[in-house]
């Protein structure tokens, strides 16, 4: 199983030296791929709360790594013209020199839409042309199109996408995914989604599963991947935002924490991201033996 980790978003205050630090560090330990969340403004029982803008911070990534894959989980395709997202994707995938994996979703957090003044109605039809857009440009490099939401002319993308810019869709929900299986190379779901267990993933692997045979894929053609929160000494408690569940976090020392990953990747899981309490240079060093544990035992 490959094992990303989440780099931090609104858990504490930080400066941005740190998050260049973590990310540094996590390639260092031999973590796979390095994730951003894309989001603008939290209010909860906490206070307000607000992350770094994912775009900018994934370009900012790229530049401080070279090995690591790097993407947004996800980019919320509504805070952004689709054509501008296209654009976007091949500028970071140029930056890190092919690293990038394009995660794509219908947002969910109604705070920031409000804030910023996006339409929150109507989310998967826009996400459907938006969709469109997105894996046309990457794929073709130009379209012309006439939808309720988007209208482009004589629209190309240049310089072109690299052939095969990889695209997740970050959805369990039927719709969504039969919009998407038939284009995506990946699928990932939260750990909120599926309470951080490998027997609630299951079921949502068994309506993956059922989409690509739906989409004419072959089994398995779809790479299966999952959030998963881990907790070490010193974690806090993960804010997640009243709007979204809290799952219980999977709390045991570096045996137990390899232990648990094993059972996900025993269950067909391609890839993993961890979301860990704490995030921090500390909280990387350790999470690096464990991923060290789950590839001589996997």
């Amino acid at each position: 199983v490959k094992i990303g980790i989440q780099l931090p978003e609104v858990e504490r205050e930080y400066l941005w030296p740190e998050v260049r630090e973590i990310a540094k560090a996590a390639e260092d330990v031999g973590f796979y791929s390095l994730w951003i969340g894309d989001h603008l403004l939290y209010r909860d029982e906490h206070g307000v709360r607000g992350p770094f803008e994912a775009w900018t911070s994934l370009a900012a990534v790229a530049e401080a790594t070279e090995r690591v894959q790097l993407g947004p989980l996800v980019a919320a395709t509504s805070f952004h013209n689709p054509a501008m997202i296209a654009k976007m994707a091949v500028t970071v995938d140029a930056i890190s020199d092919g690293r990038l994996i394009l995660g794509l979703g219908a947002g969910w957090n109604k705070t920031e839409y409000d804030a910023f003044g996006f339409p929150y109605n109507r989310r998967v039809a826009r996400f459907e042309e938006a969709f469109t857009i997105i894996r046309t440009l990457l794929a073709e490099g130009a379209i012309d199109f006439e939808g309720e939401f988007y209208q482009l002319r004589e629209m190309e993308l240049v310089p072109k996408a690299r052939p095969g810019l990889p695209i997740l869709i970050g959805s369990n929900g039927p719709r969504m995914l039969s919009i998407a299986a038939p284009h995506v190379a990946m699928w990932n779901t939260w750990h909120a989604s599926y309470g951080n267990t490998p027997e609630g993933l299951e079921t949502l692997m068994d309506r993956v599963a059922e989409a690509e045979r739906s989409a004419g894929r072959q089994p398995g053609e779809i790479e299966r991947s999952a959030a998963v929160l881990v907790q070490l000494e010193g974690g806090i408690g993960r804010r997640s935002g009243t709007e979204r569940p809290v799952s219980v976090p999977i709390t045991r020392d570096e045996a137990g924490i390899a232990e648990a990953l094993l059972r996900f990747e025993r269950l067909g899981v391609d890839h993993l991201q961890l979301v860990s309490d704490p995030i921090d240079v500390e909280a990387v060093a350790k999470l690096g033996r464990v991923v060290e544990r789950v590839r001589r035992e996997g």
